[in-house]
């Protein structure tokens, strides 16, 4: 069981170094790939539009979870 969250964590700290690193390129960033010169609205947008990407890995990481802690709970008990 504590493989499982050894896992976990560094499952977490992928997403979140991950996401941590995208996001300094979205709002370090000038030009986009277009050649777009990117204005704060235009930063703010991508940026929405990366936390919405990244919404569903911690959807999977919070039910991930949950299923660590009751697997825990059932351990103990029994």
């Amino acid at each position: 069981m504590k493989r499982m969250w050894v896992f976990w964590w560094m499952t977490n700290l992928f997403w979140v170094i991950l996401f941590g690193v995208v996001s300094a390129f979205i709002w370090l960033r000038g030009v986009d790939g277009a050649g777009v010169v990117q204005t704060p609205e235009a930063k703010l947008v991508a940026f929405l539009i990366l936390a919405a990407a990244f919404l569903f890995p911690a959807i999977i990481q919070g039910v991930w979870l949950v299923v660590n802690v009751v697997m825990q709970r059932k351990k103990t008990v029994i």
